[in-house]
């Protein structure tokens, strides 16, 4: 979301931009949503679904409304405490959803510009500085010269990328953010899972009490509607502490290990819902995935970070907080910056120095993201909307 914004909205001020994705399904990284045919069977496996606080992103997401990019979650979401009680969130501040999953969103931004070159999948290996432009390469291929560039990409492969590019304040804030882990489950089921008796039907619930389960959620009900016979897709997501104890190489995960996960993760949707053990329907369809840079730990608290001197930005949720809409501000933050820069002429650069000596605080929130106006007490940062994904 960042990285897509930045370029939308450079595009607005009249600049031209490459984005490089890593993504080999689609475009938008934690707005990730996966379709398994022939059924089809459809999760959205990152972000669930964001909220809206500030006017900015407001505008932003009306104009999605109008589009029919987005729609509100009216379903029923709250707090699962283990054993089965379920107590219901207040339907406001609003949950907003992209109508065909996430990923769908992420692939509508910038299918509305044409100012902005999209090259994916793509793996950047190398920045180098030579003669006033950054010249990119993946694996020593070259893939163009640029003016500016922009990481909107966090974890150990921005932090290889940075590590040899000459610039050293950038590469120093960047290391210094700390990222969860986090396991999805994706799980299809024949029947509706068993709600306990005297609970409300939920279509999401954030799952307290149990240690490999942080969050369940219905994208079935979600995206096609609660009538639906289609079968009954859900996302599960682990708690922070179970994925930092179960990591392991997220390109590469054993066997042994995926079927542990998804085994625990099971075990915890029955805790969470008081069923006995062993009783929970197993699903005809799963799939476990590490999400092993998933949401940021600490932040700066500002909205995007700029080395004049090295023609460099950087943007991402983390700077702001641990949601999309974080991720929205700050990519849209960031592309204004530059472009004041350009208009400037670069004359006085030390005026464009952005964020390159700020110290970072802890974040707070649900192992899955921020969520202002619910769980208030634990959200340290309430800037609200994202997850996993963001």
């Amino acid at each position: 979301m960042a990285g897509l914004l930045c370029a939308s909205s450079l595009e607005k001020r009249g600049v031209k931009s490459t984005v490089f994705d890593t993504g080999i399904h689609g475009l938008g990284g934690r707005m990730g949503t996966r379709v398994i045919d022939p059924q089809p069977l459809i999760f959205d496996h990152a972000a669930q679904f964001f909220t809206v606080s500030d006017p900015r992103f407001s505008e932003l997401v009306s104009d999605w409304l109008e589009k029919g990019l987005v729609r509100q979650w009216q379903g029923t979401i709250g707090e699962l405490e283990v054993g089965g009680q379920f107590v219901p969130f207040p339907s406001s501040p609003p949950r907003y959803f992209g109508v065909n999953g996430m990923r769908s969103l992420a692939d509508s931004i910038l299918s509305q510009t044409c100012m902005v070159n999209v090259v994916r999948p793509c793996w950047i290996s190398k920045l180098e500085p030579f003669n006033g432009m950054w010249h990119l390469s993946e694996n020593g291929k070259p893939c163009g010269q640029f003016d500016i560039i922009v990481i909107a990409h966090n974890g150990k492969c921005a932090n290889r990328l940075l590590a040899s590019s000459g610039l050293p304040l950038v590469a120093r804030q960047m290391k210094t953010l700390g990222l969860s882990s986090i396991w999805a489950l994706l799980a299809a089921f024949e029947d509706p899972l068993p709600i306990p008796t005297g609970a409300t039907s939920f279509e999401g619930a954030f799952v307290k009490g149990v240690e490999s389960l942080s969050w369940m959620g219905n994208n079935s009900a979600k995206l096609l509607g609660s009538k639906s016979n289609s079968p009954h897709c859900w996302t599960f997501f682990s708690t922070a502490a179970y994925g930092k104890r179960n990591k392991v190489p997220q390109e590469n995960i054993p066997t042994a290990t995926a079927e542990k996960v998804k085994t625990a993760m099971l075990e915890g949707v029955e805790a969470a819902l008081g069923l006995p053990k062993d009783s929970l329907q197993r699903p005809f369809y799963s799939r476990v995935q590490l999400w092993g840079a998933a949401l940021p730990t600490n932040t700066p608290g500002i909205p995007c970070i700029f080395d004049p001197h090295g023609r460099a930005g950087i943007c991402g949720d983390w700077l702001l907080g641990s949601n999309l809409e974080s991720a929205a501000l700050s990519g849209m933050a960031l592309a204004n910056h530059i472009a004041d820069y350009l208009q400037s002429g670069g004359a006085r650069p030390e005026e464009f120095a952005l964020g390159l000596n700020n110290g970072f605080e802890t974040l707070g929130g649900h192992d899955i993201g921020q969520f202002s106006g619910w769980d208030s007490s634990t959200e340290a940062n309430p800037i609200q909307a994202y997850q996993l994904s963001t």
